[in-house]
């Protein structure tokens, strides 16, 4: 065996037996993204599906001026209760979704043919309300638009004058694009899988062993340095994969389980799906553990190793982020950076969108350049004298 390969399998040997390395990578890190994506979900569709079930429940102020307004509205599934004393502070304090106001004009402007004043009270930051809210402002444009054509049919004028043009909208979202929505946060719980993997190996191989005085046996050893921290580089990126694969694995059972269907989404991830994301993520282990080695080579201790390897899992959280306060469309050069490349080929995956090939040539080139680069930077740390002291 070559160097590289001996020191390989003694860190994968060693770590099999280390309960901590065995817990962050096929407990932690493969059950995170899998348990959030199915309780958020099962959430969600619950919490659709009581409020699409639940009839609208519309407070109304001045109730006595618009009877036929308020009888339309009841025709309609509407519930109308009475409302609270304070309305604008029943929005604020959240014991109200909408509330519905009619001022004494109404009648008179009524009777006059003019546009009846009326006014809708909500908070359109509050998300659970955004279902009550369209509901109540839909059915009163729809009243609007009844009442209006009836006045002009008693005037013996086509309604459809007043419609100088119709707009038919056309939803191109297929199930399979509208389940992006809900997997916006797949990228990150996949990277976040890959630093969780191997984390812990990658600072107890390097910061562990120089604290137990067991790094300094080893660089006598009549082999390369650089061997030695390529062959923990590759044990890191190993058991980084190995979560990787059981988180995915775990990802398309839950896949299975949550009824996305009662949303209108469908997931198009399936086995070779899946596989695909295996590859398109394996530069990225090797660049995780090349930054992670040289980090946990750079501290003077173990416990400076794990703030500094912590700090670092922030990065994978950046394209995510940007592209949720961002979203943009995609450029040639974008697919060069590391993470962001990787970020748009999974949202496309995801949404079950064909893969361009050269993008994704270009992500896992770029991805690949970067680990070789953090390993060459990694080796240079093995290379320093003080490697092997102890602070």
């Amino acid at each position: 065996m070559s160097g590289w390969a001996v020191v390989f399998s003694k860190e994968v040997r060693e770590n099999l037996r280390d309960r901590r390395t065995m817990m962050s990578t096929f407990l932690l890190g493969p059950l995170l993204g899998p348990v959030l994506f199915a309780v958020l979900a099962g959430f969600m569709i619950s919490m659709e599906t009581t409020r699409a079930e639940k009839p609208l429940e519309l407070p109304v102020v001045g109730a006595q001026y618009a009877p036929n307004l308020l009888a339309w509205l009841k025709q309609h599934g509407v519930q109308i209760k009475p409302a609270p004393a304070q309305p604008e502070a029943a929005i604020r304090n959240r014991d109200a979704e909408a509330i519905l106001r009619i001022g004494p004009d109404f009648g008179k402007a009524w009777q006059a043919g003019k546009s009846a004043p009326l006014e809708l009270l909500y908070d359109p930051s509050r998300q659970t309300a955004l279902q009550a809210i369209t509901r109540s402002h839909g059915l009163l444009e729809a009243y609007s638009r009844q009442i209006g054509a009836l006045r002009l049919l008693a005037r013996g004028v086509n309604p459809e004058v007043i419609s100088a043009v119709q707009v038919r909208q056309l939803d191109l979202s297929t199930p399979q694009s509208r389940s992006g929505l809900i997997m916006s946060t797949l990228p990150y719980l996949l990277f976040l899988t890959l630093f969780m993997g191997g984390m812990y190996l990658a600072i107890d191989t390097t910061a562990g062993e120089r604290e137990r005085q067991s790094l300094e046996p080893l660089l006598v050893n009549p082999l390369r340095r650089g061997e030695i921290m390529f062959g923990k580089v590759c044990a890191s990126a190993a058991f980084a994969l190995a979560s990787l694969a059981l988180s995915l694995l775990l990802y398309l059972v839950s896949f299975r389980i949550v009824p996305l269907e009662q949303l209108g989404m469908k997931l198009a991830l399936d086995l070779p799906g899946i596989g695909l994301l295996f590859v398109l993520l394996c530069p990225l282990a090797f660049l995780a553990a090349a930054v992670q080695t040289a980090l946990a080579a750079f501290a003077k201790s173990f416990r400076e190793a794990q703030t500094y390897v912590s700090l670092l899992m922030l990065v994978p959280a950046l394209p995510t982020l940007f592209l949720a306060v961002n979203p943009i469309k995609p450029a040639m050069w974008m697919y060069a950076v590391p993470f962001f490349g990787q970020n748009f080929l999974i949202e496309r995956i995801v949404r079950g969108e064909a893969l361009p090939l050269l993008p994704a040539l270009v992500a896992s080139a770029c991805a690949t350049l970067a680990a070789v680069l953090s390993m060459w930077v990694a080796g240079r740390m093995y290379y320093r004298e003080s490697l092997a002291v102890s602070a």
